[in-house]
């Protein structure tokens, strides 16, 4: 999970970096910071995810994958200009 986590963040920064649009339409206090809000929000879902994997909830595990590939797919769209 960690490492998908990983993976959401990087895809995450690249989109806010990328100067998309839509990245340009993203409520005044998340743009003013820079996107930095939108990462923490990442961050906490990626910190609860953990949380509940690591006291029982491993089917959580495979939530968050899902999670991991619709941010993989949505990020696609974005960087590759299909969206």
């Amino acid at each position: 999970m960690f490492l998908l986590g990983i993976g959401n963040f990087a895809l995450h920064r690249a989109v806010l970096e990328s100067g998309h649009p839509l990245v340009e339409q993203l409520p005044g206090l998340a743009q003013s910071l820079g996107g930095r809000l939108t990462l923490v929000a990442e961050f906490l879902v990626l910190l609860a995810a953990m949380l509940l994997v690591a006291n029982g909830w491993s089917e959580l595990a495979w939530v968050y994958a899902g999670y991991s590939a619709l941010n993989v797919a949505s990020a696609w769209l974005i960087l590759s200009g299909r969206v």
